[in-house]
């Protein structure tokens, strides 16, 4: 893995938008081997011992939660961790801010995956006045160090913000309004937090500034189709983490052994209805 140093530094052309929505079955396809990809990633992640952490922050609809469902989908949850932790307790609003997100850093052999993370004082937090200004700047000046101090233990650290647009977010929102599926996802602080589109833009502009640094840069990801978003979330991850695909030994299924005698019992059983 390069130095921190040697990394190359932030692109100001925001890629383009294909306004075509990719079809699920192209999707899928392209998805495929990808996934194949994650798997040789976990493998030599169990290997070499490597300690990955990966951040996702954005908006509220962003498509934060499709996108680690899809790098999760085929890969052992025994190596692959999601931590999306609730609003503090007493007891915590009383630590110091990071540390109860220190408990889920990863261990050797793991990949962790924080749906929204520390930075959540940077944000949601910020713009929402759960916290004073002065906290909020506080952690931004904070922030860099202790990342810094992560790396230097070993930890590779990828932060990931999903961008959408005010359109996108509209749409999404009101399908959660409609779709009774959906309903469970919209709270009132979502509704809140719509009213104040340019309080969020301000909060991550600034956070951006302060906290996108050599050794722990921001990933930008534009996520309004989010089939598109996802797969190029994954191609950006994988190209980020040294692995090497593992060697395959050729397997066959063995033969398998006789009845030796066995009778299937007799007790009636309570056969579930197959209407489909």
């Amino acid at each position: 893995m390069p130095h921190a140093d040697q990394l190359p530094g932030p692109s100001s052309d925001k890629p383009l938008k294909n306004d075509k929505p990719m079809k699920n079955k192209e999707y899928r396809r392209l998805l495929r081997p990808l996934h194949g990809e994650l798997v040789a990633m976990q493998e030599w992640v169990k290997f070499s011992g490597a300690k990955i952490c990966i951040v996702f922050e954005g908006r509220d609809t962003a498509g934060k939660g499709g996108v680690i469902r899809a790098i999760t989908e085929r890969v052992s949850p025994r190596v692959f961790r999601v931590v999306a932790l609730p609003a503090p307790t007493d007891r915590e609003k009383t630590q110091m801010y990071i540390q109860r997100y220190l408990l889920h850093f990863p261990a050797a052999g793991e990949v962790v995956i924080f749906d929204r993370s520390w930075y959540n004082r940077a944000g949601v937090e910020r713009v929402m006045g759960f916290c004073t200004e002065d906290e909020a700047k506080q952690f931004l000046q904070l922030t860099p160090a202790v990342e810094r101090a992560m790396v230097d233990s070993g930890i590779i650290l990828l932060k990931y913000w999903l961008e959408v647009s005010e359109e996108q977010q509209t749409l999404r929102l009101q399908s959660r309004i409609d779709d009774p599926r959906k309903t469970w996802k919209l709270s009132d602080l979502d509704l809140e937090s719509y009213t104040r589109w340019y309080d969020y833009a301000r909060a991550r502009d600034e956070m951006f500034h302060l906290t996108d640094t050599g050794w722990a840069p921001w990933y930008v990801a534009v996520n309004d189709d989010k089939k598109r978003g996802r797969l190029n979330i994954i191609s950006h991850l994988l190209s980020q983490i040294p692995y090497e695909p593992p060697e395959r030994p050729r397997i066959t299924l063995p033969e398998r052994r006789g009845a030796s005698g066995y009778e299937a019992p007799r007790q009636p059983l309570h056969w579930i209805p197959t209407p489909y």
